[in-house]
């Protein structure tokens, strides 16, 4: 794989009206996630990038983390530290955020 860790984060723009990740989250968590996996100088391949729609918009702000595919949502900016520090660095799950499959 070219990256060990793969953020996508969602930033798709609807209608004035309906719910949506970007006028709350989307850029600017990309921006921040970026500068933070920057700062932390880890041995990882990670690549944190804009997403269209991730189908979780009543759930939302949102992101997914691949390889696993975890999702979280009702996010906002201040916990995309712990995402990095202990998801991502760590490996460990933040359970209050985790979307679980609705399949």
């Amino acid at each position: 794989m070219k990256y060990d860790v793969h953020v996508f984060v969602c930033a798709n723009q609807k209608a004035e009206g309906k719910k949506c990740c970007t006028e709350a989250f989307g850029n600017e968590a990309v921006a921040k996630l970026r500068q933070k996996v920057k700062d932390a100088k880890l041995p990882l391949r990670i690549r944190v990038q804009k997403a269209g729609c991730l189908d979780v918009c009543q759930q939302g702000p949102a992101l997914a983390i691949y390889p696993e595919g975890t999702f979280y949502g009702n996010l906002n900016l201040e916990m995309l530290d712990q995402i990095v520090d202990e998801h991502i660095i760590k490996g460990q799950k933040l359970t209050a955020h985790l979307l679980e499959d609705e399949n």
